[in-house]
């Protein structure tokens, strides 16, 4: 056990929309009245507090996908569709465990533009879009089920509560999000799914780990994969300070623990090194320059660095991994933070280069 006090914030977030504006109120779908209106919160600046500080808010659509064949969402293969944005942590977390699972057959997916454009000619909202044509923007491809021209579109499709996460668990014959937590939908990806997975016995969440994964989980989300948000949201000095601190004890703790074992929770891949993963691929190339955790590199964590190339390598994750979204996405999406969107050409980490950590952890 880590010997740290897990978060108390037991809600894992998507990926909340990442550019500097306001937060809008337009006039909800389908309404002809401009006093029906609901939030759309476009930034991630939006939920900073009048202290300055960060503060996520929860994801709305909990629906859950069963593997009784009762369920309303029962776990079949073709019914789901997984919309996704390759810049967004959380939403790569889902792509990996498609991938890990081997469910990347029953379960389609695709993947939004990564720069935040219109999604409406009659109001002001910038959010996540969808390309016009699949070589528009590779990696990216059009809404194959709904028509949709922008994330928006979708959630108005299934309801008027508009909440920016780009991570969306679809259902199909329905017609509605099912799931935007990632914490959820990757659980449901782990377990539900069996009967149609290709590595049904790849177990990430196993009941002899499950207390150490959450404790390892609570120090990460808060600190680390939320952490980096704090950090480059912030528009207080104090907060910002706080935020640091509190990001680079967490890093050096895992550093520590990974000079022990292999993997966060033992020897064996966990939803826990998927969770933390997500943000130290992302670190040297946009987190330390774009959100000033500068303090110290990843590439200066032997463990750490090591550790990431060792999960970049397992099979299936790399594919998950689209770098030129991710800096496009940070770089050009920030306008109060980057005004003239230029994307720094970055160190380029190689995280194919051979690593030591089977060497070190047989």
């Amino acid at each position: 056990m880590l010997g740290l006090v897990p978060s108390s914030s037991s809600s894992h977030l998507l990926c909340r929309s990442l550019a500097a504006a306001r937060t809008l109120s337009v006039a909800a779908a389908g309404s002809s009245s401009s006093s029906s209106s609901v939030k759309m919160a476009r930034s991630a600046l939006d939920e900073v507090t009048d202290t300055g500080a960060f503060d996520r808010t929860p994801s709305t659509f909990r629906s859950f996908v069963s593997r009784d064949a009762s369920a309303r969402f029962p776990a079949v293969a073709g019914r789901y569709h997984l919309y996704v944005s390759y810049a967004c942590p959380w939403a790569s977390r889902c792509l990996a465990y498609l991938k890990l699972k081997g469910l990347d057959h029953a379960i389609s997916f695709s993947s939004v533009k990564p720069i935040f454009e219109r999604t409406r000619e009659s109001d002001d909202h910038l959010g996540w879009v969808f390309p016009a044509t699949a070589d528009e923007v590779p990696g990216a491809g059009p809404d194959p089920f709904n028509g949709a021209k922008s994330v928006r579109d979708l959630y108005e499709i299934a309801s008027t509560n508009y909440t920016g996460k780009p991570t969306v668990l679809w259902d199909k014959q329905l017609k509605t999000v099912v799931n935007n937590e990632s914490s959820e939908i990757i659980r449901m990806l782990n377990a539900e799914f069996n009967d149609i997975a290709e590595n049904p016995g790849l177990d990430l969440n196993p009941a002899h780990l499950q207390a150490s994964i959450d404790e390892v989980n609570g120090l990460v989300y808060d600190a680390i994969n939320n952490g980096v948000y704090k950090c480059g949201f912030a528009k207080k000095q104090g907060p910002y300070d706080e935020a640091v601190t509190t990001l680079y004890e967490a890093l050096d703790k895992c550093e520590e623990i990974l000079g022990k074992q292999r993997y966060m929770c033992g020897n064996q891949l966990t939803e826990a090194d998927v969770r933390l993963f997500v943000t130290l691929i992302r670190f040297d190339e946009v987190y330390a320059v774009h959100f000033k955790c500068n303090k110290k590199l990843l590439r200066e964590y032997p463990n750490l660095f090591n550790y990431t190339k060792d999960i970049y390598q397992t099979p299936g994750i790399s594919s998950t991994v689209n770098m030129e979204h991710i800096r496009k996405h940070y770089y050009g999406s920030h306008p109060s933070i980057n005004p003239y969107g230029i994307i720094p050409q970055g160190p380029n980490v190689d995280y194919n280069a051979p690593h030591d950590r089977e060497r070190l952890f047989l």
